[in-house]
């Protein structure tokens, strides 16, 4: 009995362990498999993409200050960042990758580029 492909159905010539009749077959497969997970993880990039832009350009000098409504105006979502740093003293620092910023009193942030 001859195998099919798994993405078009046509008959598989060759090896006995292949699965898809082309190379187009194969990521047309795979791109609907992995659909949800990868349109995800592109959102979540995207989003962390964006966010340190707008800090890198508010933040040229590696450490000022802003207000919250300026980092909205830009389109700044403050639910994605990639780590957070507590200081000795309890401080919490959140980070997009090497750009952070520190709540302060008032909607204030302090920005900060943390070293390399």
């Amino acid at each position: 009995m001859a195998k099919q492909c798994l993405e078009c159905g046509e008959k598989i010539v060759g090896r006995i362990d292949k699965k898809f009749c082309s190379d187009g077959c194969r990521n047309a497969y795979n791109n609907k498999v992995n659909k949800d997970s990868k349109n995800l993880i592109r959102n979540t990039n995207n989003r962390l993409r964006k966010n340190y832009r707008i800090l890198e350009v508010l933040n040229p000098n590696q450490k000022t200050k802003t207000s919250r409504a300026k980092l909205i105006e830009a389109g700044f979502d403050f639910n994605y960042f990639t780590s957070i740093y507590t200081t000795k003293a309890g401080t919490i620092y959140y980070f997009v990758y090497d750009q952070g910023y520190l709540p302060l009193e008032g909607d204030y942030y302090a920005l900060v580029k943390r070293e390399n």
